[in-house]
């Protein structure tokens, strides 16, 4: 998979601000637990759950795209943080990835919070903090759905794969490079039915359908206790984004979706 240049990086950066009203978000990033069945080094593998699985990180695009993929990672990787050891924390840490200067990417409460990587807030939020919150995890459904065709479309990943783990990594960006394939060349792979749709009339987020296509999801990342404390940097662009969200780029209904 070829990661994005600098003038794709400005595409995306522009879908996420008009389609998902998050300005300076360049990607939604989520990790997943590929279950295997259990390989010879039986341990390295045995994740949090009780399972044998690699790790999935992915990074998608506002368009349900994965624009960097990073996986093979051992499922007992969990217990110290899965992201703080990836290829993708260093690619952002380190700015190889040659993103636009002050963008950031969006993710859950397992994920540290960064001057790259938005995460909401948490304990008691105020209305100001709830806003944010709401219009990060808005932004950051692109990956959830994501994920969600994907394991939808390729149903070999639901299931323990039978196969040595760097044969499922081969696997695994096989499904991901196929996705992106049908979601550029189909207009059929992906409906607005298939995902998460907000009726904003009636207030309401109507689920996917891959939601209840699915008996079972990929197993998410744990939330993580990160021994560094959050940069007063990472928490004062959180707190200038939440600023942002009340006044200039604030939009009309999202009082009521908190």
């Amino acid at each position: 998979m070829q990661i994005p240049g600098p003038e794709d990086w400005k595409r995306i950066e522009h879908g996420f601000r008009t389609k998902w009203n998050f300005p300076g978000c360049v990607g939604a990033l989520d990790g997943k637990h590929i279950n295997i069945l259990a390989p010879d080094d039986t341990s390295d593998y045995y994740n949090y759950k009780g399972a044998h699985s690699i790790i999935l990180l992915a990074l998608a695009d506002d368009d349900y795209c994965f624009s960097y993929v990073n996986v093979g990672t051992n499922g007992r990787a969990s217990d110290g943080g899965v992201y703080q050891q990836s290829k993708l924390a260093q690619a952002l840490q380190n700015n190889t990835l040659n993103l636009p200067e002050q963008s950031v990417v969006v993710a859950d409460a397992a994920f540290p919070l960064k001057t790259y990587l938005m995460k909401p807030y948490r304990t008691t939020p105020t209305r100001k903090e709830k806003i944010f919150n709401y219009r990060l995890s808005r932004a950051r459904g692109i990956v959830e759905n994501a994920f969600g065709i994907l394991v939808t479309r390729f149903r070999v990943l639901l299931n323990a794969i039978d196969m040595a783990p760097k044969k499922v990594d081969y696997v695994v960006l096989a499904a991901c490079a196929l996705h992106n394939w049908l979601r550029k060349t189909s207009d059929m792979y992906i409906t607005q039915r298939c995902v998460d749709f907000e009726d904003i009339q009636q207030r309401v987020l109507i689920p996917g359908a891959w939601r209840t296509q699915l008996r079972q999801a990929l197993e998410g990342l744990p939330r993580t206790r990160y021994s560094n404390h959050a940069s007063q940097q990472a928490e004062a662009i959180r707190d200038t984004y939440a600023q942002l969200f009340v006044t200039t780029e604030t939009v009309p209904w999202q009082d009521h979706m908190i």
